[in-house]
């Protein structure tokens, strides 16, 4: 922990763990009005608004560095912090600057070129190294704090404390302990107090929880360090301490969904996505700023089970597509402030421009990812997309298994594992990912894996193998001989997100969409001959299957024969760059197909 960091939290308050701030809000709420409480004289009043982001993953600008263009969808959507800045400018002329929060509920340095950039490339890590651009552009707009997310583990710990050394706001995760003695190992909560004329301060708390999946999705890097307890059972512990300690209004940014799910099965005894369970189950609080979903959630509001309060939860649209607003109204009364009403609404990046501030702040940093990310690695004979990729087996794809396979191969040379069978999974993660003939450069292989995974190799049985597909075959709809086939609705079976689907190649199968789940792998084949159930495999995968993402079976506990820190993406790289031309007869096979009742979909 670095010096200056033990200093900060020797001075909290709690445990050495809280951040306790100060904020001097001199002017009264805008438009704030007395009104007779029915003790003879107005009650005061006060009027709050608490912004909130999530999900920013590296968007500064309204920028497509796949496609080295404006960022432009169907539904007109602009993203980045530029444009974040411009309505938080538009909230604190409308509100008073003094009367407003800014807040953040996590996954900030992970999800563009540009974050990865400065982890890997030019990593702010290094001596002298660079203040990374999140920091530079948060710190301008003025966070007041923010909280940790899954991804903000992704490049290791040192990363982690690096950006935070950075930050002028602290990183909250109050369910972010330590591995060994289990107190906090970030600040749990930020607190701060506004100033209003005529009346008490107004203190305001602020909880900050993060997710447990993060103990399986970055356990190579959080193992014996860190462990991260439900956020359910943190916000009863913390909470309480807040009112205890003067809290007249009590914020959660939680790096957590609303629909009280989870992707990773069993394997962890918390919650993934508890936002509303905290909200309904913890007294005490009056709103929940959600992240982690990536869905839009204007306003929701939960009944608390022990007193009947509403609580107010909203999640603004990831990437810096939206900003979500608490308008909260105060009324002081009884000798404290009570939280008379909280609103929640959002406000949309794309009805302003960029704050140019921001823009020449970061257009140096920009323009270098512009530049690194059009180098040149090779070429392609042919135009490969993944448009289809969901449904057909696609050359594409096969690129990805391809280089897995030989990596792992060259790994596991000279071990007692070098004979066995290598397999590779894959996952369409992108819909409209296409690497053109010609020239091929690092965005468009970057487009092809857009996330940040390394890989590991899994010693697996075909049995285990088996299970595996039929698990991943769920993700169809199924579908009846003879029935019409619409692709934009064959796919996603109870919400399975396309990158929870898996190519394995070095098999020759068929999936049978008029089949149940569970019963749909068929003509299951390795070398010509039926799959043998006891025979053993090295199975390929990504960091986050191998963790346990997606909850596939048995590969999580599988033993691991090796692993590795370098991102997928990288490798996919250095193997274009190795062969200078991308030729699919060098790396496709046609493995599965779709099939109904034993005849082919397509």
């Amino acid at each position: 922990m670095p010096l200056n960091r033990r200093k900060f939290l020797k001075r909290s308050a709690v445990t050495g763990a809280g951040v306790a701030m100060a904020g001097a809000a001199a002017a009264p709420a805008a438009g704030a009005a007395p009104a007779d409480r029915g003790h003879g004289r107005p009650a005061k009043r006060y009027a709050l608004t608490v912004m909130g982001t999530t999900d920013l993953h590296g968007h500064v600008f309204n920028w497509d560095y796949f496609k080295d263009a404006e960022y432009a969808d169907a539904a007109g959507n602009a993203q980045g912090l530029a444009r974040i800045s411009t309505l938080v400018n538009q909230v604190r002329e409308e509100k008073g600057r003094g009367n407003t929060l800014l807040l953040d509920a996590g996954d900030t340095i992970q999800g563009t070129p540009l974050t990865y950039y400065y982890a890997k490339v030019d990593p702010i890590t290094a001596e002298n190294g660079p203040v990374h651009p999140m920091a530079q552009a948060m710190n301008a707009i003025g966070y007041d704090a923010v909280a940790l997310g899954n991804h903000e583990f992704n490049y290791g710990i040192e990363t982690l404390r690096k950006f935070e050394e950075q930050c002028r706001f602290p990183l909250l995760g109050a369910n972010a302990v330590d591995a060994k003695t289990l107190k906090p190992a970030f600040p749990p909560y930020f607190m701060k107090t506004f100033r209003v004329k005529g009346a008490p301060p107004v203190k305001v708390a602020v909880l900050g929880l993060t997710n447990p999946g993060i103990a399986i999705w970055d356990k190579a890097y959080v193992q014996g360090k860190l462990a991260f307890p439900g956020l359910e059972e943190q916000a009863a512990k913390w909470v309480p301490k807040l009112r205890s300690m003067g809290a007249d209004v009590v914020v959660v940014s939680a790096h957590s969904g609303s629909s009280g799910t989870s992707s990773y099965g069993d394997q962890v005894p918390y919650v993934e996505n508890a936002a509303a369970n905290v909200a309904r189950q913890v007294p005490g609080i009056d709103a929940v700023l959600v992240g982690h979903a990536h869905v839009e959630i204007p306003e929701l509001r939960v009944t608390n089970e022990e007193t009947g309060k509403t609580v107010v939860l909203s999640e603004p649209l990831c990437y810096a597509e939206r900003l979500t607003l608490f308008d909260f109204e105060l009324v002081f009364e009884r000798g404290r402030w009570q939280v008379e009403s909280v609103r929640a609404s959002l406000r949309n990046s794309a009805a302003v421009e960029d704050d140019p501030r921001i823009t020449r702040l970061l257009s140096d940093e920009h323009a270098k990812v512009v530049a690194y990310v059009n180098q040149v690695v090779g070429t392609a004979t042919e135009t490969l997309t993944t448009v289809e990729a969901r449904f057909k087996d696609a050359p594409i794809i096969d690129l990805i298994t391809k280089v897995q396979e030989d990596v792992v191969r060259e790994a596991l040379a000279g071990t007692e594992y070098a004979s066995l069978p290598v397999l590779a999974q894959a996952s369409p993660f992108s819909r409209t990912s296409e690497i053109p003939a010609g020239d091929v450069t690092i965005r468009d292989l970057s487009s092809l894996y857009v996330y940040d995974n390394t890989l590991v190799a899994k010693l697996m049985t075909g049995a285990q193998v088996r299970a595996y597909l039929e698990y991943s075959a769920e993700y169809y709809v199924q579908t009846a001989a003879g029935a019409p086939v619409d692709v934009d609705r064959l796919t996603n079976a109870n919400g399975r997100p396309d990158y929870n689907y898996d190519y394995v190649s070095g098999l020759t199968y068929e999936i049978d969409i008029a089949q149940a789940p569970g019963s749909r792998i068929r003509n299951l084949s390795f070398g010509g001959a039926p799959l043998d159930d006891a025979q053993q495999f090295v199975l390929a995968v990504n960091n986050y299957r191998a963790n346990g993402g997606g909850a596939f079976p048995h590969v999580a506990s599988a033993k691991e024969l090796w692993s590795e820190s370098t991102e997928i993406r990288t490798r996919i790289a250095e193997w274009a760059t190795a062969k200078g031309v991308l030729d699919p007869k060098d790396f496709a096979s046609v493995g599965w197909r779709l099939t109904r009742d034993g005849k082919p979909v397509f």
